[in-house]
């Protein structure tokens, strides 16, 4: 797959969840579980479902218990967020573990997945941006205002895409190689989170 597929495949999701459009509703992953598009959907749909959380954690009327409450399950996301990030990397670090290593060859500054999370988050922006750029109720100036906006988006969506088909062609070339760290949070950990084990 090219970062233009994964790009339709996510705009898909989003369109997918804005069918509903409720942070609540079922999820169903079209594909089989053993495949990368498998991942990706998932990926993409952890990623709208916590855009929607964090639209409405910042509601000015929001009931402080259901804020907390909220406040759980976005850093329960961002949990999910980063072990699909992890699974992604350990396709790519599979899909390359035979590729013979060029001499003097290099580590990236990010994981693929890393990169792909960002295209992942700037989909999310498109769509939300576009919505703005043609929302009846609004101004003229906004929605003109937000075009401008979106069409730097779709610019970066590009260059972005472009930068993850390189990368991905420089690992299967050998002319760099992966190396990946887990991320290794420790807020939600009870043996490393002070405030938490400080209760046991």
């Amino acid at each position: 797959m090219s970062a233009q597929e994964y790009n339709k495949l996510f705009d898909e999701v989003i369109a997918k969840y804005h069918i509903i459009d409720k942070v609540d509703q079922p999820f169903e992953n079209p594909f089989n579980k053993d495949t990368f598009e498998h991942l990706l959907y998932r990926k993409n749909w952890i990623d709208t479902v916590q855009w929607h959380y964090e639209d409405i954690i910042r509601l000015p009327d929001i009931d402080p218990v259901e804020a907390i409450v909220l406040k759980r399950k976005i850093d329960a996301s961002n949990q999910d967020r980063t072990d699909m990030v992890e699974f992604i990397d350990s396709y790519f670090l599979n899909k390359f573990k035979d590729v013979k290593v060029q001499e003097g060859a290099k580590i990236n500054s990010e994981t693929p997945a890393w990169a792909i999370d960002r295209l992942s988050i700037l989909a999310l922006k498109i769509y939300h941006m576009n919505e703005e750029a043609t929302r009846e109720s609004a101004s003229e100036e906004h929605r003109v205002k937000c075009q401008k906006k979106l069409d730097i988006l779709l610019e970066q969506r590009v260059d972005l895409s472009t930068a993850i088909d390189d990368l991905l062609a420089d690992f299967a070339s050998g002319k760099k190689y992966m190396k990946v760290y887990k991320q290794m949070k420790m807020y939600n950990d009870e043996d490393t989170n002070p405030m938490l084990y400080a209760k046991k």
